[in-house]
């Protein structure tokens, strides 16, 4: 049988049904990023019909090489928190032109490939400290629930105080709180693909009191990609800058501890560590099949493709291989013919899914000691940077300047590794001569 061949299903204790049923478990938890990667790239000046279908082609891409490659229950797609930090800080906050940030999403790409094939690897990852991977995480699940509440009309700027709470007798802001308390009751009632499905349900009642047109269709062609497509390839001269070089090493850096981080969790999920050593088997397949993706996927016209921690559901209803990876990207072929209910996906409807992947991503700071204050103190300026200057990357930078700091003045400086006091430099720099 040539699945079993290709999946070892056998050897994993696992069969096709088990696989269908993990992989459109995952499917339905991530579906969301259907919606929300067009409207928040789009916001960009990028076609959203064209990044709806560079989404599903990198997402395609991503799971097949994922499940063929390696073999790996996991599936990928455009990372939620990379996608907000193309638009709101490259695009929006530095005027960097889209096209020459996909160029920067490429670069980073071709990085990523280079060191998954090197045996800098995993020193690399191990190099940046555990806290502040997980004080980016979750500064990053800070920023994004603020766009979604932001976006939505809920919290609107001030004069006075910077932010106050928005028209809260605004019919569109009623159907997005209406959202989030939708979509937050499905979540913590544990409902398969609540995110998606707390979309699904304030779209409608948007629609019902005519808050939000109705869409004219609901299956049509593929819409076409031309208009992103290739661009990332085509610019790549107007990278002739230090702002880019800091753009490239974020996507970079956040993309690997991010691609790598969800890899070791879904990994122990379904048992799939070496109980002696530690080591996650196939991982250095399943980081490349990563690194590849986010490369084809600014070729396509989107930002990095990154592994979704929403692929967790699926083991735990039985996914242990790659067919349910495999499975997750016919599923996306599927949904590329429903492209006309884009329309419908308004920023009040989006609101509930930022907002809650933002809840979820914020649970990595149960991991950070935050009883010794030399780390304590990294990390909380990561996050908090992150939220105030509305910049995932000057967040990061703050964090990475004050993580050697601190831990000299504490006399740990032999824990500062070579690379952290590097990038100490490179942010301090970017503050003085960029920012």
């Amino acid at each position: 049988m040539i699945l079993e061949q290709l999946f070892h299903l056998r050897e994993n204790r696992t069969s096709v049904r088990r696989e269908l049923i993990g992989g459109l478990t995952t499917f339905l938890a991530m579906s969301y990023i259907l919606a929300v990667n067009p409207e928040l790239l789009g916001s960009t000046g990028m076609s959203k019909t064209a990044v709806f279908t560079a989404t599903i082609l990198a997402a395609i891409v991503g799971c097949l090489l994922m499940g063929l490659v390696a073999n790996f229950p996991v599936a990928l797609a455009p990372g939620m928190g990379l996608n907000a930090f193309f638009t709101y800080t490259v695009v929006q906050e530095w005027h960097i032109p889209w096209q020459t940030a996909l160029a920067g999403v490429f670069v980073a790409g071709i990085l990523f490939i280079l060191l998954t094939l090197s045996k800098l690897r995993d020193k690399l990852i191990n190099l940046i400290p555990s806290a502040l991977k997980y004080a980016v995480s979750a500064g990053i699940g800070l920023f994004i629930a603020f766009s979604g509440l932001q976006t939505s009309g809920i919290i609107v700027a001030n004069k006075s105080n910077a932010v106050a709470l928005g028209n809260l007798h605004s019919p569109t802001v009623l159907l997005a709180i209406f959202g989030i308390i939708v979509g937050i009751m499905l979540v913590t009632a544990n409902v398969t693909g609540g995110i998606f499905w707390g979309m699904f349900i304030t779209a409608a009642v948007g629609m019902i009191f005519g808050i939000i047109p109705l869409p004219t269709g609901i299956i049509s062609g593929v819409p076409s990609v031309q208009p992103i497509f290739g661009q990332a390839v085509t610019h790549l001269g107007n990278i002739n800058s230090f702002q880019m070089i800091i753009v490239i090493l974020t996507f970079f850096i956040i993309g690997l501890f991010d691609t790598s981080g969800t890899l070791v969790g879904v990994a122990t999920e379904a048992s799939m560590v070496d109980k002696e050593s530690g080591e996650v088997k196939g991982v250095g397949k399943a980081l490349f099949s990563g690194a590849l993706a986010t490369t084809l996927g600014a070729v396509f016209g989107t930002s990095p493709t990154t592994a979704y921690v929403e692929s967790t559901s699926g083991v735990a209803v039985g996914a242990r291989t790659g067919l349910s990876s495999v499975f997750v990207a016919l599923l996306f072929a599927i949904a590329a013919f429903f492209s006309p209910i884009l329309t419908v996906i308004t920023s009040a409807v989006t609101a509930s899914a930022l907002i809650i992947v933002g809840i979820l991503m914020l649970s990595n700071v149960q991991y950070i000691d935050w009883t010794k204050f030399e780390i304590a103190v990294p990390a909380f300026f990561t996050m908090i940077m992150m939220l105030l200057t509305y910049s995932i990357s000057e967040g990061l930078a703050v964090g990475f300047i004050f993580y050697p700091i601190t831990m000299t003045v504490k006399g740990r400086w032999r824990e500062v590794n070579a690379l952290m006091w590097t990038m100490m430099v490179v942010f301090i720099l970017y503050f003085a001569f960029v920012a």
